[in-house]
C-alpha cells in the first residue's frame, strides 16, 4: 500500500475503501471502471482525474465522483484536501461530481 492509501483508510475509517489495484481493475478504462464499481456496490470514486466528468455519463452509473485537485498526487499536496473531502463524502448524491482544491 502507498502512503496516500494508508492515509485515506485512516482518515475515513467509517468507509469501506478499496483501490483499483486491490480490486484487480488496473488498466480498466474509466467507463468500464465506473460500471464495475456500480456492479460491486461502490458509491463514490475518489480520483485526481480532472477529465473524468467530461468523458463519462456519471448520472447513468449512479457513482459519485470526488476529484482532488492539487499541484501533484503526492501526499503533502493532497493532505490539506482531507477535511473538505470528508464533508463532500457526507453530502454527495449519486452521479454528482465535487471538485476539491484547485484555484
Amino acid at each position: 500500500m502507498n502512503a496516500l492509501h494508508d492515509l485515506i483508510k485512516r482518515e475515513f475509517i467509517d468507509c469501506e475503501i478499496k483501490t483499483v489495484v486491490e480490486m484487480g481493475w488496473s488498466g480498466k478504462k474509466n467507463g468500464e471502471l465506473l460500471q464495475l464499481m456500480a456492479q460491486e456496490g461502490f458509491t463514490i470514486l475518489l480520483t485526481t482525474d480532472q477529465n473524468l466528468r467530461y468523458q463519462q455519463n456519471l448520472q447513468q452509473t449512479g457513482v459519485s465522483v470526488i476529484v482532488l485537485i492539487a499541484p501533484s498526487n503526492r501526499l503533502p499536496d493532497l493532505l490539506p484536501l482531507i477535511p473538505e473531502t470528508r464533508n463532500a463524502i457526507e453530502s454527495i448524491v449519486p452521479g454528482e461530481v465535487i471538485e476539491i482544491g484547485g484555484s
